[in-house]
């Protein structure tokens, strides 16, 4: 399991290829079952690279991975939210603005905050 933990490369590329199927699924005029399915195949590596570096390099630095990873899993709920009530027909504005401020919070929180492995 060190090609899990050994860099962040893995949980990058993953996270990286789900924002951009998400914004493909997003924005297409009808439902595209693939691409949802792909989303959700994302979804589930994200969470295993993530546990993964959560696992080996939390000890030592309190509650901040905590919360990474709790914003990390609202993102992923609010990214399934926005497809699902889109594909509904119901409106989704207030899930694109939850959506926006928890992964920023997200980005803030894994890149540039201190914890192993950022790009401080």
């Amino acid at each position: 399991m060190g090609f899990l933990t050994s860099t962040t490369h893995l949980h990058i590329t993953t996270w990286v290829i789900a924002i951009i199927l998400f914004f493909i699924a997003a924005v297409a005029s009808k439902p595209n079952k693939g691409v949802h399915m792909g989303l959700r195949l994302m979804y589930i590596l994200i969470i295993i690279s993530g546990g993964a570096l959560f696992m080996n390099y939390r000890d030592g630095f309190g509650m901040i991975y905590d919360i990474k990873v709790l914003f990390g899993i609202l993102v992923i709920g609010f990214m399934e939210m926005i497809l699902v009530r889109k594909t509904k027909g119901k409106s989704t504005t207030m899930f694109w603005v939850l959506f926006a401020i928890v992964f920023f919070v997200t980005l803030y929180l894994g890149l540039f905050n201190g914890i192993p492995m950022n790009f401080s």
